[in-house]
């Protein structure tokens, strides 16, 4: 059974002296710290380090990694830029580590190419690698820190480090009644079900002839299912049934308000103070939109309802994890809705594709 420190001494031993290297390490296993033992093993006294990130706020984790573990005198070596900011960045770092590398796009091939060609080094670290090599994820990852070292969620779950899930999907029937309003050009308004306005937008998607066509109706489609009616009210039933400490993860500002007395989203001027009443349990139900999947440990969190899962391992990921921080010998319950006979099912079944199937359940729908 492998131990924390086991597995950031063999994420390091991958990465020995490589000029480019990856490393897909489980949430709750240390990625950040993996960074700061590699900045230690390297170490000089002119070194200096570049973090790049996608959001500030992560900045803060690796200061307080190396305050936390002793490595506080690294600080004053490292600098910190969003990815937004990266190509403006010097060119005379000793490593450049590259944090949720993912998040990797074209416009900083160039920067990358230049920082390579000084002799630079290049440390991909993430907890979701891209899975496809097609897409332009995929092709910067491998490119520029090309996978070296993985240890996946069901590992450190296995090795008890996380505590284990249970997932259940809940699939459900698009709904063929006339309730959704549709407003016309000319000021009309008619009502629609959802199972003809999902067909709309597929047929659209069918008859696309331009790749701006047919990007715009997948973006509409999607929306349109995560807007659909019948999930709220299935979510809503499902939320009053539950017990347990819970979190709900919803599609948008007025879905979270809807369905559950707190909330947190950028508009909800008590959402600190929501969040403190969960994490310290003072209440025992939350909503939240997609930011609160990312950064953001509660404690003693159970259950969760995920409204919608994209086709993409790293958002339900995200969410899920905010789940794998109970003692190691306790079960998280995770819920997710999905139509069947749709797309929905097919961004589920992508979504979840990287997990121990044996532990998900696929829950047919009253007929």
């Amino acid at each position: 059974m492998n131990s924390k420190d086991q597995i950031q001494a063999e994420g390091l031993e991958a990465i020995g002296d490589l000029q480019q290297s990856g490393v897909e390490i489980s949430m709750g296993v240390g990625k950040t710290f993996l960074g700061i033992k590699h900045m230690a093993k390297v170490y000089h006294d002119t070194a200096k380090y570049l973090v790049a990130a996608p959001r500030k706020t992560i900045f803060q984790s690796w200061k307080d990694d190396a305050s936390d573990f002793g490595f506080q005198s690294l600080l004053p070596h490292i600098d910190f830029t969003t990815y937004r900011s990266l190509p403006k960045q010097a060119l005379d770092y000793d490593v450049v580590y590259l944090d949720e590398c993912h998040s990797l796009k074209d416009s900083h091939r160039e920067w990358l190419d230049q920082y390579l060609a000084q002799g630079g080094k290049i440390i991909g670290l993430t907890g979701t690698y891209p899975v496809s090599t097609y897409t332009e994820k995929g092709k910067m990852c491998n490119k520029y820190c090309p996978k070296v070292y993985e240890y996946q969620t069901d590992d450190a779950v296995d090795d008890h480090i996380l505590n284990d899930y249970r997932i259940f999907i809940h699939q459900l029937y698009l709904d063929g009644a006339p309730t959704i309003p549709v407003k016309t050009k000319d000021g009309k308004e008619f009502f629609t079900s959802e199972v003809k306005s999902y067909q709309y937008w597929t047929d659209r998607l069918d008859m696309a002839f331009t790749q701006q066509q047919e990007h715009i109706a997948r973006i509409q489609r999607m929306k349109t299912l995560q807007g659909f009616p019948s999930k709220e009210v299935y979510a809503a039933k499902l939320l009053s049934k539950v017990t347990k400490k819970t979190i709900i993860f919803t599609n948008t500002q007025a879905q979270a308000d809807r369905l559950c007395e707190h909330s947190v989203h950028s508009k909800n001027k008590d959402s600190q103070e929501n969040l403190r009443m969960f994490k310290e349990g003072e209440i025992l139900k939350l909503s939240a939109v997609e930011q609160l999947s990312e950064g953001v440990s509660i404690p003693n969190l159970e259950t969760g309802i995920i409204m919608h899962a994209y086709a993409n391992n790293r958002k339900a990921s995200q969410k899920i994890g905010r789940l794998l921080r109970l003692n190691p010998d306790e079960t998280a319950t995770i819920h997710i809705l999905c139509y069947i006979n749709s797309v929905d099912g097919d961004w589920v079944a992508s979504a979840l594709s990287h997990l121990d199937q044996s532990k998900i359940e696929w829950i047919h729908p009253i007929t």
